[in-house]
C-alpha cells in the first residue's frame, strides 16, 4: 500500500459565488464605517452586524473573527493607498509625477474620507494588527521611490532633500484634507468650505511643494540660459 504524498499541496478554495461576494461587501462596507468612527478597539461584530443588516451568526458566516474583517480593509485600503505613488514614473518629467502624485492623493483624500480615518486610526493605535504590511509593502515601495526621486535629484532636476520626508510631507498635507475635515471647513467657514476646497488646497500645495523642489544656481553662478 503506497503511503500518501505529504508533499501534495492542499486544494484551493472554491472561488466566492455572486452571491456571497455581495455579503462580504455589504460586511465590509459596514465595517468600514464602524471601524472609521470607533477604532478597532471600540468597534464590536454587533455593531457591524447592526449597519451590515444582517444577524451576528449570518456575519460571522463569512468572517469567524473581527480581526478578519478589519485586517482584509486595511489590506484593499493599502493597496488602493499606494497606487497612486506606484504610478510615479521615473522616466517621466519630475514636476508632472510629483504634481500629478499631490492631485491623486487629494482626490482620494475628498472621495475616500472613511477609508483615510480608518488607516490614520490604526496608525495611532499602533498598527499592532497591520505592522507587517507597514514593515515589508509600504516600506518596499517608499524605498523605491526615494531611489527615483533621489535620481531627479541627482540629475540636477530637483531641488536636493530628503526623498523620505518629502514624501511623509505628501501624505501628511493631503490626508489632512480627509482626517481634519471638520476643522479645516471650520475654519474656512461657510463661503470657502465647499468642494471648491480641494482645488485651492491643490493649488497651494503645488505651489509650495513645486517652488521648494526648484533647483537654484549655486550662489556666484549666473543661471544657463
Amino acid at each position: 500500500m503506497k503511503s500518501a504524498d505529504s508533499s501534495v499541496a492542499p486544494a484551493k478554495p472554491r472561488p466566492l459565488t455572486r452571491i456571497q461576494k455581495e455579503k462580504q461587501d455589504i460586511i465590509l462596507e459596514a465595517a468600514l464605517e464602524v471601524f472609521s468612527v470607533h477604532g478597532f478597539r471600540g468597534a464590536t461584530i454587533d455593531q457591524i452586524a447592526e449597519v451590515a443588516g444582517m444577524s451576528k451568526p449570518n456575519l460571522l458566516y463569512y468572517f469567524p473573527k473581527k480581526e478578519e474583517i478589519h485586517r482584509r480593509l486595511i489590506s484593499e485600503l493599502l493597496d488602493n493607498w499606494l497606487a497612486p505613488l506606484r504610478d510615479m514614473d521615473e522616466t517621466g518629467d519630475p514636476f508632472t509625477e510629483i504634481r500629478s502624485y499631490i492631485r491623486r492623493k487629494l482626490e482620494m483624500a475628498r472621495d475616500f474620507p472613511r477609508e483615510s480615518r480608518l488607516f490614520a486610526n490604526e496608525m495611532l493605535r499602533g498598527a499592532e494588527h497591520v505592522i507587517d504590511m507597514i514593515e515589508v509593502d509600504l516600506k518596499s515601495l517608499v524605498d523605491e521611490k526615494a531611489k527615483v526621486l533621489t535620481a531627479w535629484m541627482d540629475q540636477g532636476k530637483l531641488s536636493r532633500t530628503d526623498p523620505y520626508h518629502l514624501i511623509f510631507s505628501i501624505w501628511a498635507t493631503t490626508q489632512h484634507y480627509a482626517d481634519f475635515d471638520v476643522q479645516v471647513r471650520a475654519v474656512l467657514g461657510r463661503n470657502r468650505n465647499g468642494e471648491g476646497r480641494f482645488d485651492d488646497a491643490a493649488r497651494y500645495l503645488e505651489h509650495l511643494f513645486m517652488h521648494g523642489l526648484t533647483p537654484r544656481p549655486r550662489q556666484g553662478l549666473k543661471p544657463t540660459p
